[in-house]
């Protein structure tokens, strides 16, 4: 009984691991803390059956740890990400400008000149001043972040539209833009 709990242990960690470590939205990473809720219970079980209270200690407070994880993911997160999409939705058939939410521009796709995929923004710049947005930094190739290009373009070749972040730059125009080093992006 012991080794089927183990490996239930260790199946459920690993996977969970890979559901939270993409960051892939609010729902997946929830998911991901069920899963790791699982397995820290069989942990606990495992701790219980061989006998090792260091094991089941730190399982039981993993377990109400990997709770908070669902509940801030699945409950609080999701809920906040929903209120932006219906703030959106909303604003389409509203007088007024449509909205868009901001944080879309930490995991949008940035769409070219003809709708193709040139990379997915990372992060926005914005003024103190204002709150004007000034540029996108943008990731291209690379798998997880390793080898990745980062690049910087400018909000006046940029916008939102349907929904989408979209920028009239061609693929080659976009390839020309200077590379940005992930710690050191321009201060103007």
């Amino acid at each position: 009984m012991d080794q089927t709990a183990s490996w239930i242990a260790t199946a459920a960690t690993i996977i969970a691991a890979c559901f939270t470590a993409s960051n892939l939205g609010s729902r997946i990473t929830g998911i991901g803390f069920i899963i790791f809720t699982i397995g820290s219970i069989a942990w606990f079980a495992t701790g219980v059956l061989t006998g090792q209270p260091a094991l089941v200690w730190t399982n039981a407070v993993m377990t109400l740890l990997n709770l908070f994880g669902v509940y801030r993911w699945l409950g609080r997160q999701a809920k906040l990400e929903e209120g932006a999409t219906k703030a959106a939705e909303a604003s389409a058939s509203a007088p007024g400008d449509d909205l868009f939410p901001a944080s879309s521009l930490t995991a949008s796709r940035l769409l070219g000149r003809s709708g193709e995929t040139l990379g997915n923004t990372v992060d926005a710049m914005l003024s103190c001043d204002g709150g004007r947005l000034r540029y996108l930094v943008v990731a291209q190739g690379g798998v997880a972040g390793v080898g990745e290009t980062l690049r910087r373009v400018d909000w006046r070749y940029a916008g939102v539209s349907e929904g989408a972040v979209k920028t009239d730059l061609s693929p080659e125009q976009f390839e020309r833009l200077p590379e940005l080093q992930k710690d050191n992006w321009p201060g103007r």
